[in-house]
């Protein structure tokens, strides 16, 4: 016996040997050197290695650290796959364009998952609370806050703020946050652990995770040409999210003819890049000429053909058609002229899209048979923009309110799958007496927009029932007023497109933008995509 205990020994002190260097070379497996001992450590792992959730360090996660609005908040535009948004215009006055979380916070309140803390404060660096957390959760998923307020009988429901109460029993019915002892804790702040655990829970969720990673329907993204050449409406275009082109190449002329300016080698490059071609033919606002073709059978019928030539002869998938200051006394001709056109271009699988104003119950939309026109046209592109227009008073372009207003009419003649909500990506700079009457006004693009924001130093303000900022500065001595188009203004509007399920979207007109909407606009398209139940 005292001659096999050396041998024994031996093998169990290589036994034990192995059994402690196991732990070190788990321990260097762990993405962080102070995760070990905590209970989320595997969430933080998973969160880590799906790039969801970093530490605080290249080494160091800090796992019982209260999390920041600002870590939340990106954590969790990462999971859905949001892009950081630099906006020219900041939303909020303590967020700076410098700091490394300016992108997904902007990002965040763009797609209406925050609107911060009111008065342009967002406090990105103060911790968020457990009630907070709920309420961001709850919008991100898109679920309705819970009418019957808190279900879950948690004992503290009277330290839960009133705003809170039915965010939190949406996020207690969906089992997604729970308190300890039967209490919620809800002015706690929330620990980083506890928020591996909670995004884990969410990612380990299929109700969440397969409507994350379902590819979206592709809806109509139209970006009409002007001011540009076909090089740098190429350009444009591949920076944007548009999918079909519409390039002004037709027009009716005083003798009642269709011009062609047709460039063909843009209609090659369209289809290499993937891109539809609905070429425009326009009426330059003739109403006397667009009398004369509507009334003539002969006139009307040759311009049918030619139109129908040009898609055969150019490889065209349709045309748009925007004839604008029709007459009233002409909108059976019109309703009329419509549907032939259909049924020619239907007759070559060319598709037809009509450019239409918002009902405004005037002589300039009283031409136009909404319904009718539903039945012939594949599409129907609301120009949802001109709601003050050069020499009126002064006012917004497209104040969310108004387009809601007129969409909400249409959809009363109108399937919204015949629906394309036209934007606008210019606006206007007001000239404003001392009274504040208007004095002038001046279109211009979005790029110059922001150039003037900041050449004038003047801060934005958020007008929530417009969708939009204002701002005013003064220039020799004149009072100025614009009501911006940003990123936010036009992501509000995205999203009341989605909210009615149009068929897409329009934009007038390709060059007028600043670069930085089409990443806010893409990040729209893809989070509207989302169908969470």
């Amino acid at each position: 016996m005292k001659k096999l205990i050396p041998p024994l020994l031996a093998v169990t002190l290589l036994i034990t040997a192995a059994v402690f260097r196991l732990e070190p070379a788990a321990a260097d497996k762990l993405p962080y050197t102070d995760i070990s001992a905590s209970y989320a450590k595997d969430a933080i792992i998973r969160l880590h290695d799906d790039n969801v959730m970093k530490g605080t360090s290249a080494s160091m996660f800090s796992p019982t650290r209260s999390i920041t609005r600002a870590e939340f908040m990106t954590t969790l535009t990462r999971i859905f796959q949001v892009n950081p948004a630099e906006s020219a215009i900041p939303a909020y006055r303590d967020v700076p364009k410098s700091a490394w979380y300016y992108g997904t916070i902007q990002a965040a309140t763009e797609l209406g998952l925050t609107e911060g803390l009111g008065n342009g404060i967002f406090q990105p660096d103060q911790p968020l609370t457990r009630q907070e957390a709920a309420a961001w959760l709850v919008r991100a998923l898109k679920q309705t806050a819970s009418s019957t307020n808190v279900q879950a009988g948690y004992k503290d429901e009277a330290a839960i703020a009133v705003w809170a109460k039915p965010y939190i029993g949406s996020i207690s019915q969906l089992g997604l946050m729970q308190g300890n002892g039967g209490m919620f804790f809800p002015a706690q702040a929330i620990t980083r652990q506890e928020t591996a655990v909670l995004l884990d829970r969410l990612l380990q969720d299929k109700r969440w995770t397969n409507a994350i990673t379902a590819s979206g329907h592709s809806e109509v993204r139209i970006g009409w040409q002007y001011g540009q050449s076909t090089e740098a409406y190429k350009k444009s275009v591949l920076q944007s999210n548009v999918n079909v082109l519409a390039p002004r190449w037709y027009f009716l002329e005083s003798t009642g003819k269709i011009s062609d300016s047709s460039v063909p080698t843009l209609v090659t490059w369209a289809k290499n890049n993937g891109k539809q071609v609905w070429a425009m033919v326009g009426n330059r606002f003739d109403q006397e000429t667009t009398h004369k073709l509507l009334a003539s059978s002969s006139l009307s019928s040759d311009a049918i053909q030619s139109l129908k030539s040009y898609v055969q002869k150019y490889g065209l998938n349709g045309i748009n058609v925007d004839f604008e200051n029709v007459a009233a006394a002409d909108r059976n001709l019109f309703t009329s002229f419509i549907g032939k056109l259909a049924q020619e271009l239907h007759s070559v699988s060319a598709v037809l899209s009509v450019d239409l104003p918002p009902d405004l119950g005037t002589d300039w939309s009283d031409a136009y048979n909404y319904a009718e026109l539903a039945k012939s046209a594949d599409y129907l592109v609301i120009m949802a923009y001109d709601e003050h227009w050069s020499g009126a008073s002064a006012g917004s372009v497209a104040s969310l309110g108004w387009v809601q207003k007129h969409f909400d009419k249409l959809l009363a003649k109108v399937p919204a799958d015949r629906l394309v909500l036209g934007m606008p990506l210019y606006t206007r700079d007001w000239s404003l007496s001392g009274s504040g009457g208007t004095l002038s006004s001046e279109d211009i693009s979005l790029s110059e927009q922001n150039n003037r924001v900041s050449q004038y130093g003047v801060r934005p303000n958020w007008n929530a029932a417009a969708g939009q900022y204002t701002v005013e500065y003064r220039r020799n001595g004149t009072l100025h007023k614009i009501w911006l188009e940003d990123a936010r203004s036009l992501s509000e509007k995205y999203r009341l497109g989605a909210k009615y399920g149009v068929a897409g979207y329009a934009y007038w007109h390709i060059g007028g933008d600043s670069p930085d909407v089409w990443t806010s606009l893409k990040n729209a398209e893809k989070y509207e995509g989302f169908s969470f139940k």
